[in-house]
């Protein structure tokens, strides 16, 4: 693995890690916005309340 990253580069690193970040912020904001709705319109659209709460529960590193 450490042989890979070195093959990869430094900033392409650094740009996979921002995008990571990013997107872990989206996940974030959009679990978010969903649960204000209510369970019958979730439901309608094949969301779980309860998983979007344990979703929204995840502690990350950053």
């Amino acid at each position: 693995m450490a042989q890979n990253s070195v093959k990869r580069g430094f900033f392409r690193n650094a740009v996979d890690a921002l995008v990571a970040a990013r997107q872990k912020q989206a996940n974030r904001y959009v679990n978010g916005a969903l649960l204000m709705f209510d369970d019958e319109t979730l439901k309608a659209h094949g969301y779980n309340r309860d998983e979007l709460m344990r979703r929204a529960s995840v502690n990350y590193l950053f």
